[in-house]
Parts: structure tokens; C-alpha cells; sequence
């Protein structure tokens, strides 16, 4: 394959499993058991993958640290009180972090400094999301807003109540449009427009959805199933059983000339799938499976060559704020600065932070 890839899991009984992939272009693909470790106090909710650290979150309110190019345990992010609910990067300089507590955390990722946090939400932050470029942010939570920051100023750019609770929002690949799960259904939003431009219902409630290309999303669910839809159509594309079980994470990686679906499972199982992208999508084949023996909740793909590449800026029309459309209108990477990353709710009293932990 020549490629390094390594499968990232988390569970219900606070462990973290690792698997690197091998594969023999004649037989199944191998996950041969790389390490595991007893990461948390509680069932891990989250886990996340730069090129070179993997950073998972438990219910335990702690944010454990790994650096899987020397292969150590980096340590630990104390700040959030209560469950941290989502985890992401932003290429390999920044982690975004979610909880209970309804804060959004900024880390540097140089020294694991928390560099800003904010009073995102009212109730919990269930789910964010970082725009391909570096200067937008997406977050939903328990206080049925879908909130848009504005990574370049630091500043609130708009928020738009949807009536439900959200579980998940993701940006497409490109860019230009995003998607907001409520318990069944998909929420499609043009970014251009910043208007709601269709919706797509899932059989059953959605745990789990990954772009697999700009258009074609997979949706896992609480039952063995996974489909395939294109969110520029609405429609369904195909669907195949991946497990016994409800599918808990869905993931993704290109390999050759086809894309490989990553799906776990409460089943115990890590299952590899061959894609094949074309005009008629056909489901999948099985490449190669691993049995964890543990009730899995999250999935990553850690790939160490996998640097952010930044793609052209969306061609963007008028949105609900003029400044944003402004900033994805320049032609330049913006990284998000310490001294004005996002601005925190001054109605909120400010809470001293706890040290990051580092163990020996």
C-alpha cells in the first residue's frame, strides 16, 4: 500500500485501542494490534487525529494526549468540567475542543496551551466543526442554536436557532456547503446562501456521518446498516449491513484508486470496506475485520503523512454576514492567533483554568 495507516478506537470500558494496516494486494487487509491502553476514569466519548498526535475525551472531563510518531503518552488537557463531548483538529498546529460544560476550547498544540475558551452554548456543545480554511467554525448544542465563529476577528458571526436539539455538524470537504444532524435526519446547508437546501431522512437515529467525497455522505446509525446519499441530490445511493450491531463510528481513507470505509461497532469490531467511487455506486466490499472484544464508541484514522492541504476558497454569494463573506474571499491561509482566536462570553463569569497535567 505504501502508506502508513493506523486505526484509532475508543470504548465504553475506558480503553484505546491502535491498529496498523497492512495489506497484501492478493488477500484481506491485516489490523494487526499496535497498543492499547486504559486512557480514562470513564467511557470514552471522542477521539481525534492530527499527522502526529491522536487526542481522545472521556466523561472523566479530561482530554488525553498521544504522540503516535514517537509512539509515547503525551499527557493530559485539563479545563472542561463535565463530558467532553467532540474533539478536531485543525491541520497540525490547533485542537478544538467541545463539552458538557457548553465551553469551545482553542489548544496550541506547540505546548498544549489553551489559548482561548468560550461560553459557546447554554447547555452542552454536542458537535463542531472547522471550515476547510481555518476561518470558520461551526457549533451545535443542548440550547437548539447552530452557532457560526469567525476564527479570523474572534468574534460570534451569527446564530441560528433550528427549533431541535443538534448531535452533529460537519463542513463538506470543499467547503462551500455543511450539514446538521437532528436524531434522524440530515440537514443540508448552502454555504453561499446560508440557506437550508434540503433535508435527508435516515431510517433510524444518526450516530455517525463522514464525507466521503464533497457530495457523497455516509450516515451510520442504531441499527447494523450503513447508507450512502448524495446530499446534492437528497437521495439515497446505496446501503449495505456492516455489522451485528448498531454502527457507533464511521470513518474514512483513500487508498490506490479507491476510498476504504472504516465502520465500528458495539459488536466488538473495527471493519475495513472497499468503495468504489463512480457513476453508479455500489456497495462495498469487506477487506479485512478485527474484533476489539470491547463495546466501541469512537473511530479515527491516523495517517502521519495526512498534512492539511488548503484548498481553493468557495465562491461565495451574500451570506448572513457580509464580514465572512468577505475574509473566504481572500486569497490567504489565516491561522488562528493566540491573542484573538475567539472572544468569550463577558456575561459569563471567568473561571481560572487548571493547569495542563503532563505525566512523567
Amino acid at each position: 500500500m505504501g502508506q502508513v495507516v493506523e486505526l484509532i478506537a475508543g470504548s465504553y470500558e475506558q480503553i484505546i485501542f491502535g491498529y496498523k494496516l497492512t495489506c497484501d494486494p492478493q488477500s484481506e487487509w491485516k489490523a494487526t494490534a499496535d497498543f492499547s491502553h486504559h486512557a480514562h476514569t470513564a467511557s470514552i466519548s471522542a477521539v481525534a487525529a492530527s499527522e502526529r498526535f491522536v487526542v481522545t475525551g472521556s466523561k472523566d472531563e479530561t482530554i488525553q494526549l498521544y504522540d503516535l510518531k514517537k509512539g509515547v503518552e503525551h499527557g493530559a488537557l485539563l479545563h472542561h468540567d463535565g463530558t467532553i463531548s467532540c474533539l478536531e483538529f485543525y491541520g497540525s498546529s490547533h485542537l478544538l475542543s467541545g463539552g458538557e460544560d457548553g465551553l469551545i476550547c482553542v489548544w496550541s498544540t506547540k505546548k498544549w496551551e489553551c489559548l482561548k475558551s468560550i461560553k459557546a452554548h447554554k447547555g452542552k456543545v454536542t458537535s463542531l466543526s472547522v471550515h476547510p480554511s481555518g476561518k470558520l467554525a461551526l457549533s451545535v448544542g443542548t440550547d437548539k442554536t447552530l452557532r457560526t465563529w469567525n476564527l479570523v476577528d474572534g468574534r460570534a458571526a451569527y446564530i441560528k436557532n433550528i427549533k431541535l436539539n443538534a448531535q452533529i455538524v460537519r463542513w463538506s470537504p470543499e467547503g462551500d456547503r455543511y450539514v446538521v444532524v437532528i436524531d434522524d435526519k440530515v440537514d443540508v446547508y448552502d454555504l453561499a446562501t446560508a440557506s437550508l437546501t434540503g433535508s435527508i431522512i435516515n431510517p433510524k437515529r444518526i450516530s455517525s456521518i463522514k464525507f466521503i467525497t464533497n457530495s457523497i455522505l455516509a450516515i451510520a446509525g442504531d441499527d447494523e446498516k450503513v447508507r450512502l446519499c448524495d446530499v446534492g441530490t437528497e437521495s439515497w445511493l446505496c446501503e449495505f449491513t456492516a455489522h451485528e450491531t448498531r454502527v457507533k463510528a464511521v470513518d474514512c481513507f483513500s487508498a490506490e484508486d479507491y476510498c476504504v470505509l472504516v465502520t465500528a461497532s458495539n459488536d466488538g469490531f473495527i471493519k475495513m470496506w472497499k468503495l468504489q467511487i463512480g457513476e453508479e455506486l455500489k456497495p462495498p466490499t469487506l477487506l479485512g475485520e478485527v474484533n476489539t472484544t470491547a463495546r466501541l464508541t469512537c473511530l479515527a484514522v491516523w495517517r502521519p503523512e495526512s498534512i492539511l492541504e488548503v484548498k481553493d476558497e468557495p465562491k461565495v454569494g451574500p451570506t448572513a454576514s457580509e464580514e465572512i463573506t468577505q475574509e473566504l474571499m481572500k486569497n490567504k491561509r489565516v491561522r488562528i492567533a493566540a491573542e484573538a482566536v475567539i472572544i468569550e462570553d463577558e456575561s459569563a463569569p471567568k473561571k481560572k483554568a487548571k493547569k495542563t497535567q503532563k505525566k512523567q
